[in-house]
C-alpha cells in the first residue's frame, strides 16, 4: 500500500531547543503538505504504547524516558513519496553520518537526542498517524 502520507514528531530536545519553527520551515520548503499539527506532551503510558516494537531493546526504557520528559510536536505530512521523500529530508539517525543540509545533521545532538522521528513505512506512517490524530484533526 503507498500512500503520499507520513508521520512525524519534533522530540523533545529540538523543542526544549526551540527548533520546532526552523523544522517546520525545513519540511514547507521541502513540499510537504501539513495536514495535521499538535503539540503535546507524551504520557508513559503513550510512549511505552508508541515505541512497544522496541520494549525488548536494551534502549527502551532510556527512550521512554527522552520521549516523555517535555513536549513534543506531531505532524502528518502529505506529498508524493512521502515516506522516502521524508526520510532522506530527515537524515541518518546519527547526526554525526546525517547528509549535510538534513534536519537531523542541522538540529540533533547525538543518535538518542536526533530532533525527528519520521516514518519508516507507509503502513507505519498510518499507524503512527492514527496512533496521535484522530479523524477529525487530519484536514
Amino acid at each position: 500500500m503507498i500512500t503520499n502520507r507520513t508521520f512525524t514528531m519534533i522530540k523533545p530536545d529540538a523543542v526544549e531547543n526551540r527548533h520546532t519553527g526552523a523544522i517546520l520551515e525545513k519540511i514547507n520548503v521541502a513540499g510537504f503538505r501539513i495536514v495535521a499539527l499538535k503539540k503535546t506532551q507524551l504520557s508513559l503510558r503513550d510512549a511505552e504504547a508508541f515505541y512497544s516494537v522496541h520494549k525488548e531493546r536494551p534502549f527502551f526504557g532510556e527512550l521512554v524516558s527522552f520521549m516523555t520528559r517535555g513536549p513534543i510536536v506531531s505532524a502528518i505530512l502529505e506529498k508524493d513519496n512521502a515516506v522516502q521523500d521524508f526520510r532522506t529530508l530527515i537524515g541518518s539517525t546519527n547526526p554525526a553520518e546525517a547528509a549535510e543540509g538534513t534536519i537531523r545533521k542541522l538540529f540533533a545532538t547525538s543518535i538518542g537526542e536526533n530532533a525527528i522521528h519520521g516514518s519508516d513505512s507507509d503502513e507505519n506512517a498510518a499507524i503512527e498517524g492514527a496512533f496521535h490524530f484522530s479523524g477529525r484533526e487530519v484536514f
